[in-house]
């Protein structure tokens, strides 16, 4: 009986001796591995960006809430309580919830002899993440500025064009009913729509210098991590708020159908490249098997030497499976290289990287993997050359 240690030494020369022969095996499964631990390791990444940027796309993962009160005249006007608020930004798989008020209030000005229309739109801070706007020039109101009731406000890019040009606006004040608003950003976003018009002010400054309660937090931009949470955030919003106030009037909105047809696309595209990758492992699990039934035929004589000196069958099926498990582990070890190299490229452009301990169990993964695929490769030449009689072979030509 041959050691494992011999048999594992034997196997490593075989397989450096034909390393022309193996090539193309090697970079088929070394690609395979690569993009199998590139895409597992960025999934999350990838996913987490994407669903950032949704808006592109609908803004599927958004779910405004909403209370519809004026549908139901001579009711007294409600909004969502602060113990509401918080527990709907408590729920597993919110990622931001931000609090505005439906009303919108109009008010006019002269601006160059001409009057132009001012919709005041009475919002937190926590809009501009909800709804993934950035300021353009300036800066966006923030908490402190939102718990401190300043007069201060926000134009959309068209109104402070209108207004006189985007740098033009900045540190001006604008009347807002009897009060004076300094200007400190100019904000914009593809999914502002005509709100591009709006003048946006703290939702507290605007409660605060409404006589007639109509300026009341009654909307709510609930903002989720991934389109996967956002069935699961909507289903559990109701009995959520009923727990601390009337849903008499609660309404609940989702983007359904761009939702799912943005699934479908994802889920074909990662169809697509899964089928990829594994058709590329396939076909180097194929390159193994042909590689090694080539092996076993040209090694024929040497096959039989080795069993009249005395090897058994179980030492030659040993080696012909180890040589096919080194040579797939080699290639993995490739693939585990070029993968961790595609990863750290797809993080910087991206700008976030995936936890070490979920690339180094990709990387595990992958080289146990295509462990096994060397074996089962290897397989069929292994006991097709355990299987051999030994006169037969020594008289191979």
């Amino acid at each position: 009986m041959i050691s494992p240690k011999d048999i594992l030494i034997l196997s490593v020369r075989q397989v450096f001796r034909q390393k022309r022969r193996n090539l193309g095996v090697v970079l088929a499964i070394g690609l395979g591995i690569a993009g199998l631990i590139a895409i597992l390791s960025m999934g999350d990444e990838v996913k987490k960006n994407l669903n950032r940027d949704l808006d592109l796309l609908g803004g599927v993962t958004l779910v405004k809430v909403s209370l519809e009160e004026e549908l139901h005249p001579g009711t007294r006007p409600e909004s969502f309580t602060p113990e509401t608020q918080e527990a709907i930004r408590n729920l597993p798989g919110v990622a931001v919830l931000s609090a505005t008020a439906k009303e919108i209030l109009w008010l006019s000005m002269l601006h160059e002899q001409a009057a132009v229309q001012l919709p005041i739109h009475s919002v937190d801070a926590d809009y501009w993440s909800a709804n993934n706007l950035e300021p353009v020039a300036g800066a966006l109101f923030s908490t402190q500025d939102v718990q401190a009731r300043e007069r201060i406000c926000v134009l959309g890019k068209t109104l402070a064009e209108t207004l006189g040009g985007v740098e033009a606006v900045l540190g001006t004040y604008l009347p807002v009913g009897a009060d004076l608003y300094l200007v400190t950003g100019v904000v914009d976003g593809l999914q502002i729509g005509d709100r591009k018009r709006f003048v946006f002010v703290p939702l507290t400054t605007a409660m605060d210098r409404n006589p007639e309660d109509r300026i009341r937090p009654n909307r709510l931009f609930v903002r989720c991590k991934t389109w996967d949470d956002v069935p699961v955030v909507a289903g559990a919003i109701p009995a959520l708020v009923e727990r601390h106030q009337s849903i008499r009037y609660l309404k609940v909105d989702v983007a359904w159908d761009q939702l799912k047809r943005i699934i479908a696309i994802v889920w074909w595209v990662e169809l697509f490249i899964y089928l990829s990758i594994g058709a590329t492992l396939v076909l180097g699990g194929f390159g193994i098997w042909n590689g090694m039934m080539s092996s076993v035929t040209s090694r024929t004589r040497e096959i039989g030497l080795k069993k009249a000196m005395g090897a058994e069958e179980a030492d030659i099926m040993l080696q012909i499976l180890c040589e096919s498990v080194v040579l797939s582990f080699w290639a993995a070890v490739l693939g585990v290289s070029l993968g961790l190299t595609a990863v750290l490229v797809t993080s910087h452009f991206l700008g976030s990287t995936p936890p070490h301990q979920v690339i180094l169990r990709y990387a595990l993964v992958s080289l146990g993997f295509s462990c096994l695929l060397g074996m089962i490769a290897g397989l069929y030449p292994s006991l097709r050359a355990a299987r051999m009689d030994a006169v037969a072979a020594i008289r191979y030509e």
